[in-house]
């Protein structure tokens, strides 16, 4: 039963409702309170510039590693993340522009006919379908440039700016802005049935084999009629309430971690209040000085350090201070509790990046790195970077530990050895 929007604000306010508490919005509206009904999540973080791996990837594999520079950020979650080496994307090459594969897997990113596929976050949201305000979020630190790409390969915009996450989230518009965002629905819904109904009178006298892929399509445009509909029904529920004040969107790209850190605030609040299962964050890297102290070069030169001992000392602390907001986001998930368990229990996070060795723009052996989400975790699973199996071996174990019944994604032949469920 759904609670009234004044009863919903009173009991959060009774609650003591803050950014940090474990007030989820499925136990508001009474609908999951044990562990089976619990939803499963995702988080997927790319750091475009790379990570200087000798500072990551620890010498000794198995459980009794020693953890690294880079992961000594990450020490208290030792027992709840696991480090790989030696995977990559087969065939996905061409330095910088892999960073369009990193969550896709498509070959050749630079090839005249290359065409992009679905990214991993929309694959899991086409198959699990879940039932929240947004299907997914698509974040990045500056830029619209995001992870995620529709099933046809084009690209979803990233939003940088955290006021207008907010908003979406959390601030209910008003009535007349409600009615017209339910017009639009209704629009779009409008024009699926007239492309219905131009289909239909084109399938007329065709052979199997197109009445086939228009069966196809079919499917696809009420795929998209149902979500308009479920869309609808969303525009006309109050968002929940938390007391928190909006953010305001700090303007320079150079101020890397304080905006990175609006963004961890965001995600922690999306997930504890059930309006997104799937986010994606592109973590972009600058032709500019980011505002860290100790850093006085450009961060895209330094990534090029060609072994220089004085690039390599301020790229390792522009990668630490990324370490660290990754353990301050890891941190908030531990936080949170719901169901006997932590966000962090029922959320995958992947961070990495599509560069092996930004310096020479390899896209082999790339650092990868996964916390949380009910695997056996504390523990460095090394590969031989010639004789590896694909990363989208892990995304098919991702997506299984969601809830989807699949067994391929991307170039996956199988699965990772050694990664295991709890």
């Amino acid at each position: 039963m759904e609670i009234p929007a004044r009863s919903r604000r009173s009991f959060l306010r009774a609650a003591g409702v803050t950014l940090g508490l474990p007030i989820l919005e499925q136990n508001l509206y009474g609908a999951l309170q044990s562990s089976a009904d619990t939803p499963r999540r995702m988080i997927c973080i790319n750091t475009s510039l790379g990570l200087h791996t000798p500072n990551l990837f620890p010498e000794q594999q198995g459980r009794d590693y020693s953890l690294t520079p880079y992961l000594q950020p990450l020490a208290d979650f030792r027992e709840q993340f696991t480090v790989f080496s030696g995977l990559s994307h087969p065939e996905v090459d061409g330095g910088h522009p892999a960073e369009l594969c990193y969550l896709t897997a498509a070959p050749h990113p630079r090839a005249d006919n290359f065409r992009n596929t679905i990214s991993l976050d929309q694959y899991a949201v086409e198959q699990l379908d879940p039932d929240t305000r947004f299907s997914s979020l698509v974040l990045s630190s500056s830029s619209s440039r995001g992870l995620s790409f529709t099933r046809s390969g084009a690209p979803i915009p990233a939003t940088d700016r955290p006021s207008q996450v907010f908003r979406r989230m959390f601030v209910d518009g008003t009535e007349r802005e409600v009615q017209q965002q339910i017009e639009q629905l209704h629009q779009g819904r409008s024009i699926m049935d007239v492309v219905l109904e131009q289909a239909r009178t084109f399938q007329r006298g065709l052979g199997q084999q197109d009445r086939d892929k228009l069966d196809e399509y079919f499917t696809s445009v009420r795929e998209v009629e149902r979500r308009l509909v479920r869309a609808e029904e969303w525009a006309k529920r109050p968002r929940p309430v938390v007391e928190v004040q909006p953010p305001r969107d700090i303007a320079a790209a150079t101020e890397v971690p304080a905006r990175v850190r609006l963004m961890i605030d965001l995600m922690l609040l999306a997930l504890k209040t059930d309006s997104t299962r799937f986010i994606t964050f592109a973590l972009n890297g600058l032709n500019a000085v980011p505002v860290i102290r100790g850093v006085t070069q450009d961060w895209h030169n330094l990534s090029h350090h060609g072994q220089d001992p004085e690039k390599l000392a301020e790229l390792r602390i522009i990668e630490l201070e990324q370490m660290q907001l990754l353990a301050e986001l890891l941190g908030g998930l531990r936080q949170a509790t719901e169901a006997g368990g932590t966000l962090l229990d029922r959320t995958i996070v992947l961070f990495g990046s599509n560069l092996g060795n930004a310096s020479s723009h390899d896209n082999r052996n790339l650092p990868i790195l996964v916390a949380g989400g009910g695997f056996r975790h504390g523990q460095h699973l090394g590969f031989d970077p010639d004789r590896t199996p694909p990363l989208s071996n892990l995304f098919v174990q991702f997506l299984q530990r969601l809830g989807a019944e699949v067994d391929q994604f991307g170039s996956s032949t199988g699965t990772i050895p050694g990664l295991e469920l709890l």
